[in-house]
């Protein structure tokens, strides 16, 4: 080994400043009290791990700190011996080494085994040095012997060590440690032993695991854990063991350590395709979610189930049931990954036993001490739905159930149940009739508007009998109260005020008012428009009993309404109107039809009329006003016969119509999901070279070869590179005319940034002590430090450098090169900036419009891009957006489709540090033909949101920044 290969350690900062001179420390090694000495013994170990060795001062601490006793002394001259420079400028061991070594050789025979195992754990780091080894290999097999285990178990790997590097040290060392192995009892050094065996000499190991082949499922757990790994690198060649290793794994499956029977069921599935053994592991690997504690290790196990239930479906399926237990768990993540496995294992076999399951489980959810009973509720009912969706015959039996829920406290389980019912009402015309007269039972424990909302859409489409509109009717009464609603709010303000005739309430008025007026002003109040106004008793009294009326209990409906959900009450309108048009498409009897249609009408109009009164929270808003006074318009002209067709087309067909192409997209949408998932990217080309994993029988688990997945997940199996993509990359830091030209390739290589740097001296002196220095702005951060290059004039050099990246944020590098020029004076050269694109780190995703909302709501940075863009074409300026910002559009294509100037779109990406970036763009189409409106960017940090708005900002100017 050469002064020129040094071990890599820790960079630890030290403050320059405070540092102590050579002559202090020299001094604290001397004359300092033990504690002096450690804290002088630290300094000078991070000064030589930080590059500044010190090699004056380790004969003082040979002479002054190595004869001490003190233990922690003692530890912290490991770590100097470690660290320090142990060879001269020629390559050979230094002189004093030999004291050191000497004092290693007394500290292996030291009487105390603390020192002893401290001093075997030493010589595991110093492994590469043979010189300092080879007087210490007697002293250290001997220490294999000693009486204490903590000793043994160092003395094995520290041997292990040697053998490694330098295998002529000790020869025969597989057979020593067999011999050591057969006569030890002490667990930890057994476990040592067989692993320095499993990875210097295979056949001993297969040959001791042979030899206590019967006591394998009785053996501690981290020798049982060694074991299985042996067990795994010998099936790598081909064993001929392979069947009895198999037997072995199969009684491993039944220990009590948690992580013996996930090593082994995981093994297990890479040494066979057989059916049992395959189950047998399932099993195993359910019963380890449901006993473990630790919910990380829960998700990991469901992560493993999944990869099984993906290549060997039909055979763990029969399973379900058992995995269904995973649902007890405390914790919402688990059972929802759980449950999407166990959706993806119901077939029509088992699909009503695990029905029946879930429904019992939304029971529970109702029990007041359920522990995260809404977000449970809601999933239940999300996995209800798929099931019933999917296999037809249960959805009957499920549809009720379910119902019960819509009255709900909980909106979002509410919102999934209607969902849920809107779409097998349509899908199984048969459950029609009882869904809807459940439907209208339940309206009276329906709080939300938006569950009324899609209810009410419910039953203005699929309530078909004439006696079933009758009810519908009775019941919305009864959910609206009093009509008209504005007169009965009237006469309860007017109660409220007491029993009093017309003359003796303005009597009262009068006196009110000439009270206050002797009283004085009264007390000032500011309004919301920053007015000021005098209270008195009397204007007090009144807004107190407006007030009271307000707050007295009201029929659900009408209480939405009241407080100003006329959404809903558009919604009511259309329903009634739907209702009114098929009674007298069904009914003969003009004068039932006629009553019908007042009542409806009057409904409509009263809405309208509260909503512009003093009773309501908010005003009724000009859309649901309008759209009301679209339904009362509607049911004026019922009579006239040339109307009456294109009302009941768009009514009663066009709506219905517009419902199932919605159910079919989303049917069409999930089979191609389905068929992408389902087809296999081609793993091998027709030309690759076959080897025997690919000529098996089904794609055993990539677990069998860890090397391999190592490899993969490096990176280190990609050799070609795509030579012009790397043109691209390259930014010029220099300029042609400067005395060195320097350039930079840079790559995003997953949360790292590579800078392959290429200096080219121009000059015809030779640069010295050249340094190139790097320095970031934003959450850059650099790995290495600078080292120090000669460059012979005209000469090249490479150099190499690593900067980590921990967030979405744009981030800029720039730096400088330095060298030593005619006479020792310092030269220098800056460099250009680079800017890291952060769309390199950002990735289209996906959620759904809830989730969207969520997220939206949540985060609390905004950044609001105008647009003023030259294209005329909405759509294509959304592509545009798309494409600089790489995000991926959430609002489906049947609502961005059709011949309009406006455009509103939402938009979702995330980046690799799982940063989320919402959009949402709002644009129109002006009469000059060029497009107005805004881009609002919102994310949970403000970098995101303003690198991705400067994208956008940079896209509309059409000038591209200096990217990478």
């Amino acid at each position: 080994m050469s002064a020129s290969d040094p071990s890599c350690h820790t960079v630890v900062f030290e403050s320059s400043a405070e540092y102590p001179s050579v002559q202090e420390l020299r001094s604290g090694l001397e004359k300092g009290s033990d504690e002096v000495k450690i804290e002088t013994l630290r300094k000078i170990i991070t000064s030589t791990i930080n590059g500044n060795p010190q090699p004056t001062l380790m004969m003082p601490i040979i002479q002054y700190v190595m004869p001490s006793r003190n233990k922690q002394l003692k530890k912290l001259l490991h770590f100097y011996w470690e660290v320090c420079p142990k060879y001269d400028d020629n390559g050979k061991l230094k002189q004093e080494m030999i004291l050191v070594v000497n004092a290693i050789r007394n500290d292996l025979q030291h009487p105390n085994e603390y020192i002893r195992g401290a001093t075997l754990r030493f010589l595991q780091k110093i492994a590469k040095d043979a010189e300092l080894l080879e007087p210490l290999i007697p002293t250290c097999r001997s220490c294999l012997e000693h009486r204490h285990s903590y000793v043994r178990k160092n003395a094995v790997f520290a041997v292990y060590s040697i053998y490694r590097e330098f295998e002529h040290l000790i020869p025969d060392a597989p057979e020593l440690m067999y011999t050591f192995l057969i006569a030890e009892t002490d667990s930890t050094c057994k476990r040592n032993a067989f692993v320095f065996l499993a990875h210097c000499s295979m056949e001993k190991a297969v040959e001791y695991v042979s030899s206590i082949y019967d006591t394998i499922p009785g053996l501690d757990e981290a020798l049982q854990m060694s074991i299985i790994e042996v067990i795994r690198m010998d099936c790598k060649n081909d064993s001929a063991h392979r069947a009895r290793w198999i037997r072995c794994i199969l009684e491993l499956l039944n220990v009590t350590s948690h992580a013996v029977k996930y090593e082994a069921a995981t093994t297990l599935t890479t040494l066979t395709q057989n059916p049992a053994a395959v189950k047998a592991a399932a099993s195993c690997l359910i019963t380890l979610v449901v006993k473990e504690s630790d919910n990380n290790v829960k998700l990991i196990v469901l992560d493993r189930i999944e990869n099984l239930r993906s290549k060997h479906g039909p055979v763990i399926d029969g399973l379900v049931m058992d995995l269904l237990q995973v649902l007890s768990s405390a914790d919402i993540e688990v059972r929802r990954k759980a449950m999407s496995i166990v959706l993806s294992m119901t077939s029509s076999r088992n699909v009503e036993e695990v029905v029946l399951f879930l429904k019992k489980q939304l029971q529970r959810t109702q029990e007041a001490d359920f522990e995260k009973a809404p977000e449970y509720r809601q999933l239940l009912i999300q996995s209800i739905h798929v099931t019933a969706i999917k296999f037809s015959e249960v959805a009957a039996s499920v549809v009720h159930a379910l119902m019960e829920f819509l009255g709900d406290t909980n909106n979002p389980s509410a919102l999934d149940v209607v969902a849920f019912v809107r779409e097998v009402v349509e899908k199984f015309p048969a459950l029609r009739v009882s869904i809807c007269e459940k439907l209208i039972a339940t309206l009276p424990e329906i709080k939300s508007g938006k569950v009324f909302r899609g209810v009410l859409w419910i039953i203005g489409e699929y309530v078909e009998t004439l006696p079933a509109i009758a009810e519908t009717m009775r019941e919305i009464r009864k959910v609206l109260g009093e009509i008209p609603i504005l007169a009965s709010e009237q006469r309860l303000l007017d109660e409220a005020g007491g029993e009093v005739t017309a003359n003796e309430e303005g009597e009262e008025k009068e006196k009110e008012k000439e009270k206050a007026k002797a009283e004085g002003t009264g007390r000032p109040r500011v309004l919301a428009d920053g007015t000021y106004a005098t209270e008195t008793a009397y204007t007090s009294g009144a807004t107190a009993r407006l007030e009271a009326v307000k707050a007295a209990a009201k029929p659900p409906l009408r209480t939405l309404l009241l407080g100003g959900d006329f959404f809903t009450g558009s919604v009511l309108s259309s329903a009634l109107t739907k209702l009114v048009l098929r009674f007298t498409d069904l009914s003969s009897d003009a004068t039932a039809s006629n009553a019908l249609k007042a009542e409806a009408m009057l409904v409509m109009t009263s809405i309208i009329r509260v909503g512009q009164s003093k009773f309501v929270t908010i005003q009724i808003d000009e859309d649901s006003n309008e759209r009301i006074m679209n339904c009362i318009q509607t049911l004026s002209e019922l009579d006239v016969e040339e109307q009456r067709p294109i009302l009941k087309e768009v009514f009663l067909d066009d709506t219905k119509k517009a419902f199932e192409k919605m159910l079919t997209a989303q049917e069409k949408r999930a089979a191609e999901k389905k068929e992408a998932e389902s087809k296999k990217a081609a793993i091998v080309q027709v030309d690759d070279l076959l080897t025997f994993r690919q000529f098996s029988k089904k794609t055993a688990d990539d677990a069998i070869d860890y090397d391999e997945d190592v490899g993969r997940a490096t990176g280190a199996a990609e050799v070609q590179e795509d030579f012009m993509s790397n043109l691209s990359r390259i930014t010029q830091l220099t300029g042609f005319s400067d005395p060195i030209y320097a350039e930079a390739l840079v790559k995003m290589h997953g949360f790292d940034i590579m800078l392959d740097v290429l200096l080219v001296n121009q000059s015809s002196n030779t640069l010295q002590n050249l340094c190139l220095d790097f320095a970031t702005l934003g959450d850059l951060k650099i790995v290495e430090r600078p080292s120090v290059y000669t460059i012979a004039p005209h000469g090249f050099q490479s150099i190499k450098a690593t900067i980590k990246v921990s967030s979405t944020e744009t981030g800029v590098i720039f730096g400088s090169i330095l060298w030593e020029g005619p006479n020792l004076s310092e030269q220098c050269v800056i460099l250009n900036d680079i800017h890291i694109d952060i769309m390199d780190y950002i990735k289209p995703a996906h959620c759904n419009e809830a989730q969207f909302r969520s997220m939206w709501t949540e985060f609390e940075w905004e950044n609001r891009v105008n647009v003023n863009s030259s294209l005329s074409d909405p759509r294509e300026y959304l592509q545009q957006v798309m494409k600089v910002t790489n995000m991926a559009c959430l609002t489906p294509d049947g609502a961005l489709s059709g011949d309009c100037d406006f455009l509103s779109a939402n938009m979702y990406a995330r980046s690799l540090f799982g940063e989320d970036a919402l959009a949402n763009l709002s644009i129109e189409r002006t009469e000059a033909g060029t497009i107005t409106g805004h881009v609002r960017i919102r994310s949970k940090t403000q970098g995101i949101a303003l690198s991705l708005g400067d994208k956008i900002t940079m896209a509309q100017k059409d000038s591209k920044p200096l990217s990478v």
